[in-house]
């Protein structure tokens, strides 16, 4: 995907402020698809959305682009707000939510592009001009002129992504973007990620991919049962769970090995005793101390440790339920 245009000078961004979005629910007790969330995303920001199914991200994500309006709560986008002004959050945002809804599969690629420039007011030459782009951005230029229904489920992610910057929003949202696409396509999704955050456009993404979300966002907010459970720096988010540890150790025989499982707070995940290498992880504080310890005495010099990784970190807090797509 190549870099062909630059965006506007913009300070495109998301305020979502005491955000609560109530449906009835069994028994006349409300449900809360979205309880009290308080979000920001920063101008530039590519930012991360992740929970499982149910957990509200899409309903926040239709709020934002005006499909729903909140039961109570805020929301700006590029500082308009969602309910009085949605007009003006149309003009600035792009949204892409994949599937099929949204692309006509007898038309070509080309012809579904210009469709969307005509909605938004595109002048024909200038549609024909960033048609072109667009679809060379996204690797589409050779199939441009093919129906749409003729396309893997990969390529028309891709046509999607191109439909959602037809407009050269400031704000971009992207639902689980990547589905169904090849590693070739997935990297050149991240390449394009690098492309939109150097034009300072603003973009939310929702995944359940965790490699994806470490390798492109800027941040990552966790959220599940409608509430946010924190954001952080992915690369530091193991950070909220400061008991779990793991340590790699070699050359360790099987005495030492029995003595790490009379540790508290340590488990021993693996062990090879031909290898003689070791993996123990630990879920209390100051366990990773005590192995460290017991493998220094029994003479043990090949030790390396890290924290928990971002997909550690969501099924701790989540739950393997979360990776249920």
């Amino acid at each position: 995907m190549k870099t062909v245009e630059s965006a506007r000078t913009r300070s495109g961004d998301v305020e979502v402020r005491e955000l609560r979005r109530t449906y009835p629910g069994r028994g006349g007790e409300p449900r809360h698809a979205i309880d009290g969330i308080d979000l920001t995303v920063e101008a530039g920001e590519v930012h991360g959305l992740l929970g499982p199914n149910g957990a509200g991200k899409t309903t926040l994500c239709k709020i934002l682009c005006t499909l729903l309006t909140p039961t109570s709560g805020t929301a700006r986008v590029s500082g308009f707000d969602v309910v009085e002004q949605p007009t003006a959050v149309r003009r600035v945002i792009g949204t892409v939510f994949g599937g099929d809804r949204g692309l006509y599969t007898r038309l070509t690629a080309r012809e579904n592009l210009m469709y969307w420039s005509a909605l938004y007011l595109l002048k024909p030459r200038e549609a024909r001009l960033r048609v072109g782009k667009l679809l060379e951005r996204v690797g589409l230029e050779d199939r441009a002129d093919e129906r749409v229904e003729t396309f893997s489920r990969g390529m028309k992610q891709r046509l999607h992504l191109a439909r959602g910057l037809i407009g050269d929003p400031s704000v971009l949202i992207l639902d689980e973007p990547t589905v169904g696409m090849d590693p070739v396509a997935a990297r050149d999704f991240r390449a394009l990620m690098d492309e939109l955050r150097a034009e300072r456009r603003t973009v939310l993404i929702t995944t359940h991919d965790m490699a994806e979300a470490e390798a492109v966002c800027d941040r990552v907010t966790l959220i599940d049962g409608g509430r946010l459970l924190g954001t952080e720096d992915p690369k530091t988010i193991g950070g909220w769970l400061t008991a779990y540890d793991r340590v790699t150790a070699g050359g360790v025989t099987a005495p030492t090995v029995a003595a790490m499982r009379s540790i508290p707070g340590a488990t021993v995940a693996e062990y090879d005793a031909e290898a003689l290498s070791l993996r123990v992880e630990t879920d209390r504080e100051g366990a990773v101390n005590q192995v460290l310890r017991s493998l220094a005495e029994a003479g043990v010099s090949e030790i390396t440790t890290s924290r928990p990784g971002l997909e550690e970190v969501y099924l701790h807090l989540i739950g393997a339920r979360g990776l249920r797509v």
